[in-house]
Order: C-alpha cells, then sequence, then structure tokens
C-alpha cells in the first residue's frame, strides 16, 4: 500500500534531478501492473512531455523497440538491464541517437553493459536506479559519468526525502566498506501490504534513528538486500 505522498515526492525528485522539457518524448513500454509505469505516465505528463506507447506485449522485442525509438525520436526510455544489453544488440540500436537518456533499474545492471551502451550511443546519459515497490518506486540514483571504468555499477545516494541504512545483524550501522542489510526510511516507505500482519511485522519496522530525531512514528523497510558503502 503506497501512499500518494511518496510517489508524488518520486515523481517530483525525478523532474528535478532529470528535468523533462515540451520537446522530450518517453517510450512508455512497462505494463501497468509493474511500479516503474507510474513514473513512465505520470512524470512525462505532469511535465508536459510527450508519451509514446508501444504496442501491448512488444516490450521484450529489442528489435521494434529500437525500430520505434529510432523512427519516433524517442528521448527517454527505461530499460532493465537484460533488456538493454538486448537493444543494444538490435540492429537499429546506433541509430538510437535522439536517446538523451536511459534509465535502468529492475536488476544489478553490469558494468560490461555500461561499456557497451558508452560505445553503442556515447551521446546518451544512464542513470541507474534502485529501489523495492515497497518504497514507491526507486529509493536511490546514480548517474554514470563519461569518464567510468568500473567493475561494478554503484547504485547511488538516496533521492529526496528517503533515509538508506546499512545495518548489522543486531540492527547497528556498519563501517565504511563493511557489507550489512539495507533498510529504507523516509517519506517513500509504505504503509504495508495488505492484510499480511505477520509479514509487515517482519518487514516494516520502527525506525530507531528517525524516531531518535524527533519523529516518533517513523518506520523503515527491511529490504533483505545487502550493500556496502564505497569511499
Amino acid at each position: 500500500q503506497n501512499e500518494h505522498r511518496a510517489l508524488v515526492n518520486r515523481l517530483v525528485w525525478m523532474q528535478r534531478a532529470y528535468r523533462l522539457q515540451s520537446d522530450d518524448v518517453v517510450l512508455q513500454k512497462t505494463p501497468f501492473s509493474f511500479d516503474v509505469s507510474v513514473w513512465e505516465f505520470f512524470w512525462t505528463l505532469s511535465a508536459g512531455a510527450t508519451l509514446l506507447m508501444a504496442e501491448p506485449g512488444m516490450h521484450r522485442d529489442a528489435d521494434y523497440l529500437a525500430s520505434l525509438i529510432a523512427s519516433e525520436r524517442v528521448t527517454t526510455a527505461h530499460f532493465v538491464p537484460s533488456m538493454l544489453s538486448g537493444f543494444l544488440d538490435a540492429a537499429r540500436a546506433a541509430q538510437c541517437t535522439s536517446l538523451r537518456r536511459i534509465v535502468c533499474s529492475g536488476e544489478a545492471l553490469p558494468a560490461a553493459t555500461v561499456l557497451r551502451l558508452k560505445c553503442v550511443l556515447p551521446g546518451t546519459a544512464l542513470h541507474n536506479l534502485y529501489g523495492p515497490t515497497e518504497a514507491a518506486i526507486d529509493v536511490t540514483a546514480w548517474s554514470c559519468p563519461a569518464t567510468f571504468d568500473d567493475d561494478a555499477v554503484p547504485i547511488g545516494k538516496p533521492i529526496d526525502n528517503l533515509r538508506i541504512y546499512l545495518l548489522d545483524a543486531r540492527q547497528q550501522p556498519v563501517a565504511l566498506g563493511t557489507v550489512g542489510e539495507l533498510y529504507i526510511g523516509g517519506v517513500g516507505v509504505a504503509r504495508g501490504y495488505l492484510n499480511r500482519p505477520e509479514l509487515n511485522a517482519e518487514r516494516f519496522l520502527p525506525d530507531p534513528f528517525a524516531r531518535a530525531a524527533g519523529e516518533p512514528d517513523a518506520r523503515m523497510y527491511r529490504t533483505g538486500d545487502l550493500a556496502r558503502y564505497t569511499p
């Protein structure tokens, strides 16, 4: 159960970070039962950009998507990393020079895919986002620099009004470079799962850090994912 304020926060952050213009064309290809479709629809329309809807069921056809992007001059598209890899293999991928930005989320983004994108579409910005549906789509973001040449792709830093905690088994913060479990706090945290009180008790916990700072009702979401802080 996500709240409107969490989704509004997510959309307002995305516009502040990436600035859609009236001449942007956003490809809407995510089925509406998946959370990414929310920003494809509402970020685009709230910014006054053009929403281009792909044919139903064609979101897995890399050749179709490449042809559509090239012919309709799409400027913004989302790919899960595995689909981005397939898209870069498409015959017309190199013709998709209208793409100003590609947003990735949903899977770990391999460094090799980032480097391939730089070769095929060197003028396209790449943004790697991370987050579960339980925190209103995405909670961290990283923009790929032109000088990227690493073995791992970061998930970045928290978006506006979200907090990320890396905690040990006692739910205490871990040191720089130490692996910890990733917890999410802030405005994006959902109310919980509908009619699942046992799962809610396991996953949606009191946020002791925010409560100590004066937010008595603050909660955090336990993702089960592992992460570490880089320098």
